[in-house]
Formats: C-alpha cells, sequence, structure tokens
C-alpha cells in the first residue's frame, strides 16, 4: 500500500514500523510495514490520538486502549474480536480455551485472529497455542511471531520455551 493509505506511519519498538488507517474518527486497520518505510505524522486529531494510546502502551502495557475501532468482518469474527478485547494485558488464552469460552473449535478462532484487521489495539497477539505461541498475522515463523514474541513479553508474559 502506498503511503497516502495511511492517516500515520510510525516508529514501533520491535523492529517494523505501523501504518494506521482511519475512517473518519475511528481506526479501521493496523498494519505492519518494514522497518524501512518512511514514517508520517498524523493527519489529523484523531489519528494522532491513536498514535498517542500506542505510544503510552509501548511505555506500559496495562495503559488502557479508548479510541474508536471500526472492526468490518462476519459475525463470527466480531464475536471473536470482542472476546479479544476482554484479556487483560499479560494474560493468554489458548486457542482452545478461547474456543470454549465461545462455543466454537479452536482452527475458526486462529483464523478468525489471523484475519484481525486491528493487532494489538484487538490483542489476538494474547491467544497462544496449546504447546507454544501459535501463530500470529498468519504466520508461524519469522517476523510477526517475533512481534507477538515482543508484545507478550511487554505485557510480562514469559515466552521462553518449556
Amino acid at each position: 500500500m502506498s503511503d497516502n493509505a495511511y492517516q500515520a506511519i510510525i516508529a514501533a519498538p520491535f523492529g517494523c514500523v505501523i501504518g494506521l488507517r482511519m475512517k473518519g474518527p475511528a481506526l479501521i486497520a493496523l498494519d505492519f510495514l518494514p522497518i524501512d518505510r518512511p514514517e508520517k505524522s498524523p493527519e489529523d486529531a484523531a489519528t494522532a490520538r491513536v498514535v498517542e494510546e500506542l505510544q503510552a502502551y509501548f511505555c506500559n502495557p496495562h495503559e488502557p486502549f479508548t479510541v474508536s475501532l471500526s472492526l468490518r468482518g462476519t459475525a463470527f469474527q466480531q464475536r471473536v474480536w470482542t472476546a479479544l478485547q476482554t484479556i487483560s494485558p499479560g494474560t493468554v488464552l489458548t486457542y482452545g480455551e478461547l474456543a470454549q469460552q465461545l462455543g466454537t473449535m479452536a482452527r475458526p478462532i486462529g483464523g478468525a485472529c489471523r484475519n484481525n484487521p486491528i493487532p494489538i489495539l484487538v490483542p489476538c497477539h494474547r491467544v497462544v497455542g496449546r504447546q507454544g505461541l501459535g501463530g500470529y498475522a498468519g504466520a508461524v515463523t519469522g517476523d510477526p511471531l517475533g512481534i507477538k514474541r515482543w508484545l507478550l513479553q511487554h505485557e510480562g508474559v514469559d515466552c521462553s520455551p518449556s
């Protein structure tokens, strides 16, 4: 996506930059971009507020997110994304545990997490595999898993192999 698609592009403490896409006052997407992507200042007050809240979270993982989100997805994805927002920082659930809470199976939970358009604020990183981290942003290795590990460690979760 071109830089014009983003209302802000900011550096993240985990080795990439974040592109923020807004629709009016609501955040509609947070994209992880390559580290060499130039930063872009927020275009408006609503985007500046998202940037402020992300930076506050990067300093203190217990800072709440209060900005407006506009999540577009299926009814099932909406249920999962709503449930994700109830998982407190520093807490993890397995895909199976979240599936049990929602009366479904683990695999569809993983699919909903993979299609989450607003990671970090809709904390799919707090859902892990029964025997490890599981995936993140559709990947099970590489940079996305490093982001998930950083976010969990930032929140105080021990991610070292058992």
